[in-house]
């Protein structure tokens, strides 16, 4: 059964990786996910407020001594204290290149359009084959207008772009006004790919202690759903290659994706559950469920029920609330 398909430009086995998770700061880990068959492995985020923050820590190192005799040695912070967070990032993406022949993806999460960009270049330079952009977006400001949140996410992107020559895909949320708009532009700007979505985790308040409390539930099957619906309205209509996170647990899951039009199915929660070997069960039974349905090829399936070529467009469009809501019966 021939599972080949091409993401960020990158020619893999099958479609199935570990998303973005701390599953990766182990390397015994890293090794057991190759093992099982892992076509990439996507490093875990390195958060804008890392980068910034260790900026901001030496900056006053520094000036706390700016009046003493500038040609002491002992006067300038030590290293440590301008690696920390960062500069172990990059060092365990060298570890996992010297040790895995699969590619290896990296992540970066933020918000802003400052200096914390240049690190795309460090992240490449350390052996980084591709870089997913996480735009994790909490808008807050009741004066800040949406136009304003998706024009700097654009802008990051061209910032990237024009800073290294490996792969960028863009992981975003599905909460911006014209998703598919946005989408476009992202195109059009050069992405490679798109990561659809993240998962926003929900905090929880503590009425007892009146404290926010903050939860990570993994997800399920079920949050599949939305991610089905703007892969099938996307695929086709991009020039970029589609990924999908979040609610892919099950070989049916990853079909499902596929149909919808992913290029590449990204494994978190599963994997937590039941171990990085599920991986390779996952793929096992794609393989006996396409071989059952006589497909001889992934790319036969792919895209197969997006909205321009599934039997039903109108399921994925407004239609389909209405035929929702009067599905019901008590």
């Amino acid at each position: 059964m021939d599972l080949s398909t091409t993401y960020l430009g990158l020619s893999l086995p099958h479609p199935l990786m570990p998303g973005a998770s701390p599953l990766v700061d182990d390397l015994d880990m890293v090794k057991r996910l190759e093992d099982a068959g892992a076509a990439a492995i996507v490093m875990h985020s390195l958060f804008e407020e890392h980068i910034t923050g260790e900026r901001a820590r030496t900056l006053h190192q520094i000036e706390t001594h700016a009046n003493s005799f500038s040609e002491a040695p002992s006067y300038f912070p030590d290293r440590p204290a301008l690696s920390v967070g960062s500069e172990p990032y990059l060092e365990q993406i060298r570890r996992i290149k010297a040790a895995i022949r699969v590619p290896v993806i990296g992540s970066l999460n933020g918000t802003t359009a400052t200096g914390w960009l240049d690190f795309a270049r460090l992240i490449q330079q350390a052996g980084a084959d591709a870089l997913e952009l996480n735009f994790y977006v909490v808008a807050t400001d009741p004066l800040e207008h949406g136009q304003d949140i998706e024009q700097r996410v654009l802008d990051i992107l061209r910032r990237v772009k024009a800073s290294v020559t490996i792969p960028v895909a863009v992981k975003l949320s599905p909460f911006f006004g014209s998703f598919a708009h946005l989408a476009s532009q992202l195109d059009g700007l050069g992405a490679d790919g798109l990561v659809l979505f993240n998962r926003f985790y929900q905090p929880d308040i503590d009425v007892e202690t009146l404290e926010v409390v903050p939860r990570l539930q993994l997800s399920d099957s079920s949050e599949l759903l939305l991610r089905l619906r703007w892969l099938a309205i996307l695929s086709g209509h991009l020039r970029a290659s589609l990924a999908v996170t979040g609610g892919v647990h099950t070989a049916v899951d990853t079909i499902k994706a596929v149909m919808a039009g992913a290029h590449a199915v990204q494994l978190v929660s599963a994997l937590l559950q039941h171990g990085p070997e599920h991986l390779k069960t996952v793929r096992e039974e794609m393989v006996r469920w396409m071989e059952e349905h006589e497909y001889h090829s992934l790319r036969q399936m792919q895209g197969s029920m997006n909205l321009t070529r599934c039997p039903d467009p109108q399921a994925f469009e407004r239609a389909n609330y209405m035929r929702v809501l009067h599905s019901w019966h008590p």
